[in-house]
Parts: C-alpha cells; structure tokens; sequence
C-alpha cells in the first residue's frame, strides 16, 4: 500500500499551472513584432472591408390584424333561433387562415413571385431591379444567360427558365432578406422588414407585398362567407320578383270577377289560387331575408381588420459597419489567428526537440 499514490502523473499543481502561464506570456511577448504586424494588417484589412461593404437598408412596416371570427355570429345564435333563422348554414371561415398562418402567408413561394413580377417603373420590374444591383449576371454567369431573358407581369408569358430565376430570386429574398414576425406574441401586431442594398427596392418591395398579402387575406378570409352572401342575394330577388309577379295575377283575376257570388265556389276558385301562391311567395320571401339580414352580419364579423401603424418611408433605416469598428474587429480577428498561430508552432517545436 505504500506504493500506491493517491494523485495520477497526469495531474498537475497550481505552481504548475502558474508557471506555464508565465512562460506562454513571456514566450508571445518575445514575439511582440508579428503580433503587432498582425494587428496593423488586421485593423487595415478591417478598415478597407468597412469602407467597400455596401450599406444595408431596412424597409419596416407594421399593422393590426384583428379578426373576430365565429365568436361574435355564436352570441348571436340564440337569439336567431328565437326568430327561426338557422345559422348552421350561413357559417364563417373558422379555422382558415387562424394565429400565425398569415406570415407563412408572406413566405409563399406566389406572393413573393407575384411582388416580383410587379412594376419598379414604367420600363422595368422589381425582379429586374433585384437582378441588376444584385449583379446576378456575373455571379450566374456560368449557370444562365440573364442578359438574354425578359420577364412579363403575367407567368403564362414565362418559359421553364424564367420560372426557375424567379423561383431561385424568391427563395433569396426569403431566406436572406425578408423577416416576418410579432413584435410581441400577445398582440395581434404584425412586422414585415425587407433588407436589401437598394434603398428603392427595398421601399417598393415591402409595399407591394404587403398590399398584396393582405389584399389575398381579405378576400379569401372572406370568401365563403361572400358568396353565401351573394346566393341568398339572388334567391331574394328571385322570390321577390315572384311575389311581385303573383300579386299582379291575383290583382287582375280579382279585377276580372270584381262581386264574384259566394253561392258558386267555382267562379272563386282561380282567385283562391292566386291568393295561395301571393302567400307561399310572402312566406319563402321573409324567410329568406331573415337569412339574408344575418349573412350581412356574419360577413361583417368574419372580415378582419387590417389597419396599417408604420409603413416604410425615405430614408430608409440603414445599417453598415463603420470604420473604427470594422478596424477594430479586423485587429482582434487577426490577433487572435496570429496567438493561435504562434501557439500550435510552439507545440510543434516542442514534439520535434522531444522526438
């Protein structure tokens, strides 16, 4: 047992570890000249790195996106069945497009596309700006000829190429360039912020989509609820103008046998009729509009309120690396990569002198 020892050669005391620190300091300080040749050149390259990147500008815009949905038409049910009106049939959209689908909405491969087929001016489109300051010629060069591709507003003017540029410009503007999210989860605020190095397209980029997302929002939020709308529209006019048809035919018979004699039932039996059908078509009538009064009112609850707060204006946010800090960055970097550098060299030496 006394040959056992309690400690592995392998540890080490805190003199030790002292002392290695005393030797790796004065071994960097005896190398004092190529680190800080090493800052120079790294605060220099930092500098000239801060001086030709290209400043980034930041299109922000921001709304309230508030929708009731079914909740409001379900306080309504029980009164409406007091007046006999089934609800059950004139139902909203509940469950389409509910929480945070709209911004999936804005990352779609077709709002994105169509944001890019739209105008820039009166001779160009967004996607040709985009091709243009983002030099996509040159870096595709050995891909695609852009130079020999037109683009038009509609898609069905498009070849395969066309679409496989549009679809590859949409996935960079996704990935890279545009942010969508809430500010705050418990509210219904919504932010869209698109990043370019062209303050114009940036400006343009995000109104458009923008106005296009919500605008495709809107009217498919809306659109069942639309056209239960527009059927029970056309039913009451149909049935009105049946009722207004069957009126003028009990009317004329009444005027055809004005003192028609109650002993011959016979000579009374067409204006009965009349007056049945004048019933029937007063009853279907006023139960439609029941319906038709409430479809109005279900619409209006199942359209949601888009109510813009801040849209991006000139000039825009922008965001570049100054010069003392893009200096200051490139010193630490190379500092750090001279330290390491003079640290594996000295390992090195050390496993050559041991071997």
């Amino acid at each position: 047992m006394s040959g056992t020892s309690h400690f592995s050669s392998s540890q080490f005391t805190l003199k030790e570890v002292v002392q290695n620190l005393i030797h790796w300091v004065k071994f960097f300080s005896s190398r004092w000249k190529t680190l800080v040749v090493s800052l120079v050149l790294g605060a220099g390259v930092g500098g000239g790195y801060a001086q030709l990147k290209d400043p980034v500008f930041h299109a922000e815009t921001s709304f309230v996106l508030e929708e009731e949905g079914m909740g409001g038409i379900g306080q309504m049910s029980g009164v409406a069945s007091l007046l006999g009106v089934n609800l059950a049939g004139i139902g909203g959209t509940n469950g389409l497009f509910q929480g945070d689908n709209i911004m999936e909405l804005y990352r779609s491969d077709r709002m994105l596309e169509e944001t890019l087929l739209s105008p820039f001016d009166k001779e160009s489109l967004l996607i040709d700006r985009f091709i243009e300051f983002e030099e996509l010629e040159n870096k595709w060069a050995s891909t695609i000829d852009l130079s020999g591709l037109t683009f038009s507003s509609s898609k069905e003017n498009h070849g395969v190429k066309q679409d496989s540029v549009i679809k590859e410009i949409a996935k960079i503007i996704r990935e890279k360039q545009l942010v969508v999210f809430k500010p705050d989860r418990k509210l219904s605020i919504i932010q869209v912020n698109v990043s370019s190095k062209d303050e114009a397209f940036a400006k343009l980029f995000n109104e458009t989509l923008v106005s296009k997302v919500n605008t495709f929002y809107l009217e498919t939020k809306t659109k069942k609820t639309g056209e239960n709308l527009r059927i029970l529209q056309i039913q009451a006019d149909s049935v009105r103008a049946i009722l207004d048809q069957s009126l003028g035919t009990l009317a004329a018979e009444q005027d055809r046998i004005p003192n028609a004699n109650p002993l011959l039932s016979l000579a009374t039996v067409n204006g009965r009729r009349k007056q049945v059908d004048v019933q029937t078509s007063a009853a279907v009538f006023q139960e439609i509009v029941k319906n038709l009064e409430m479809a109005k009112i279900n619409h209006r609850i199942n359209t949601p309120l888009i109510q813009l707060i801040d849209s991006p204006t000139f000039p825009l946010k922008r965001t570049e690396v100054r010069l003392v800090k893009g200096m200051v960055y490139g010193a630490i970097i190379f500092g750090f990569l001279a330290l390491t550098f003079l640290y594996l060299r000295r390992i090195y030496q050390k496993h050559l002198q041991e071997v």
